[in-house]
């Protein structure tokens, strides 16, 4: 997708004189347009992000603060028909719904956010998209070559083949007859080109403790909405043919809509206990969506502070199980309403798969079972040769030292981040993709 032109952002004035009505608009310039799209982005990701009333107020301000601008352009009355946020949706950037930003928006910030990003980068870095391994060759080109034995017979150009074989029995002088006798020397198949696209589902926990902030004014919830923010920027502008996909998870999983990260909230209490962290419902989701996807090189991120509270109940044998050792246990299933209210209120449509959810917080420890479950679904993912990598958002040592532990069964890496470099971070990972530990504090 091209970057949006914001140069010709213009501002139209209504005055009380219509005399003036007919002036020509004046143009903001690019400082203030870059902090209208600033103060956007910080308003979208908030916790609760504003309705486009507060966002008004929100944005005469910034322009306010925007320096010589302010003396280059009027800012309109509250009533006035051409506020700032009419005027922005006149130009497509908003809409009046509760997730105000359309797509034109969501490129145009994240543009931006992606841009200063990549400022900080050295110039011969960009562009750079580096990965493990190399595709079979998915995709079949018009050309043909001569079949060597071994390679898929799927790739086969049957009316050649048979060309060829026709064309060597007249040479050779033999009797055509059927069925045709077909030498290996015959075949040709369709040429390829080799597969490099990767494809990558990015998990992000919505659990009710990423709500907390590390002392920066920004929590960690936000953080990750803004690394997910230009990191799927990135990916349409630059490299098309990659797949990124987004999963929320809490104590179950859904895949997220990209132009809704901006709005994403974390569950809490009072959510009907959705608000636990389970590993297993984002692992199980990303893998469904994998599977669909022939990319040869497919992988999970997973963005937590949390360690594991909760995994899924597939059976009444392991329901049992878990209460034959502790009685007294939580097992909880979303009702229809639950399911109904998320769908509705966050544009999010839960896995719910008929199968119940074992929670079980246990401070700085991971339940055995929760553990078991965990890992074993982990290792389904390994299996199909999906490869698993974690970033952490916490402070907290125990959860470093289990994420650590899970990657070493699942070879894959663990980041250790501060949450402010977590958008370079997740940037820089996903243009070069190597074995080394970014932002590593240990």
């Amino acid at each position: 997708m091209s970057q949006h032109n914001i140069k010709n952002f213009v501002y139209y004035l209504d005055t009380e004189e219509p005399s003036q009505s007919q002036q020509k608009p004046k143009t903001l310039d690019q400082k203030t347009i870059e902090k209208i799209l600033d103060s956007l982005a910080r308003q979208a990701i908030r916790e609760k992000a504003p309705n486009l009333d507060e966002l008004e107020e929100t944005l005469r301000e910034s322009i306010r603060e925007s320096g010589e601008s302010t003396q280059q352009v009027e800012i309109p009355k509250t009533d006035d028909s051409q506020s700032i946020t009419k005027y922005l949706m006149e130009r497509g950037y908003l809409r009046e719904e509760k997730n105000w930003l359309t797509k034109k928006g969501f490129f145009a910030i994240g543009s931006q956010i992606l841009h200063n990003i990549m400022n900080e980068l050295k110039a011969g870095e960009f562009g750079l998209h580096e990965t493990k391994s190399v595709g079979s060759g998915t995709t079949v080109l018009d050309t043909t070559k001569k079949f060597e034995l071994g390679e898929d017979l799927k790739l086969l150009n049957v009316p050649v083949t048979i060309l060829n074989t026709i064309s060597r029995l007249t040479r050779q002088k033999l009797e055509l007859t059927f069925p045709l006798n077909f030498v290996i020397d015959d075949f040709e198949r369709f040429e390829t080109v080799e597969d490099v696209r990767a494809s990558v589902v990015y998990c992000i926990d919505l659990s009710s403790t990423m709500k907390s902030s590390l002392g920066t004014g920004t929590s960690r919830i936000e953080a990750a909405k803004r690394a997910l923010w230009s990191l799927y920027v990135l990916n349409s502008k630059f490299f098309p043919s990659d797949s990124i996909s987004i999963v929320g998870f809490a104590s179950m999983a859904s895949v997220v809509n990209p132009y809704d990260v901006p709005f994403l909230k974390t569950y809490d209490a009072n959510d009907d206990f959705l608000h636990y962290t389970n590993y297993q419902a984002a692992f199980r989701l990303a893998k469904k969506i994998l599977q669909k996807n022939s990319a040869k090189n497919r992988r999970i991120v997973l963005i937590t502070d949390g360690q594991p509270s909760a995994c899924f109940v597939d059976t009444e044998s392991q329901k049992n199980s878990i209460l034959t050792e502790k009685p007294y246990s939580n097992f909880y299933e979303p009702n229809t309403s639950v399911l109904s209210k998320i769908h509705q209120e966050r544009n999010m449509k839960l896995d719910s798969i008929g199968t119940q959810v074992y929670l079980c917080y246990r401070y700085k420890k991971v339940d055995p079972r929760v553990n078991e479950r965990t890992l074993s679904e982990a290792k389904k993912c390994k299996r199909e040769n999906i490869q698993i990598d974690t970033i952490v958002v916490s402070e907290e040592a125990e959860l470093l030292n289990y994420v650590q532990q899970m990657e070493k069964e699942l070879q894959g890496k663990t980041y250790h981040i501060d949450q402010n470099n977590m958008d370079k971070v997740l940037v820089i990972d996903y243009l070069f993709n190597t074995k080394k530990i970014l932002g590593s504090k240990t």
